[in-house]
């Protein structure tokens, strides 16, 4: 599991396994949590994640979704990530319901710092073993080893 999380999650949320119902329901678990870290508007998060949705799917495949938006008022990209108990439609380029779901909000002037962080996620989730292990994963601390493990080593040593 060669990718690490860390610098966009170090400031973001990891949640619990959750339910969800829907694709909105998703987003707004996620854009709760990171309006409550970040403390900007959960509205305003969950707007633009939303209006970026309607441009078009950000369900990747293989059961994974990376909404994402830029935000006024961040200094760098953050990220927030759920795994769902059940998959929700994200209209996948697979067609499949995504139960691995991770926002990236982004700064409204950070073009190439917001792709670095798309392709780093994409890359991340991307990988077969590490979904497998999300997916048994049963609390965020179990999902935060995984997503963060260079993190883990530091508050271990």
């Amino acid at each position: 599991m060669a990718t690490d999380l860390t610098s966009l999650l170090d400031e973001g949320v990891i949640l619990d396994p959750a339910s969800a119902d829907s694709r909105k329901q998703a987003l707004t678990l996620l854009s709760q949590a990171l309006a409550a870290k970040t403390k900007l508007e959960q509205r305003d998060i969950f707007d633009a994640v939303l209006e970026r949705e309607r441009l078009g799917s950000t369900g990747v495949g293989e059961g994974v979704a990376i909404p994402h938006a830029r935000i006024e008022r961040l200094s760098r990209p953050i990220g927030g990530f759920v795994r769902l108990e059940t998959g929700v439609d994200f209209d996948a380029v697979d067609e499949r319901p995504c139960d691995l779901i991770f926002m990236l909000i982004a700064p409204v002037g950070s073009g190439a710092d917001h792709l670095r962080a798309l392709a780093q996620v994409s890359r991340t989730l991307r990988q077969p073993n590490l979904r497998d292990a999300l997916r048994q994963a049963a609390t965020k601390t179990e999902i935060a080893k995984i997503l963060c493990p260079e993190a883990a080593k530091a508050s271990a040593a």
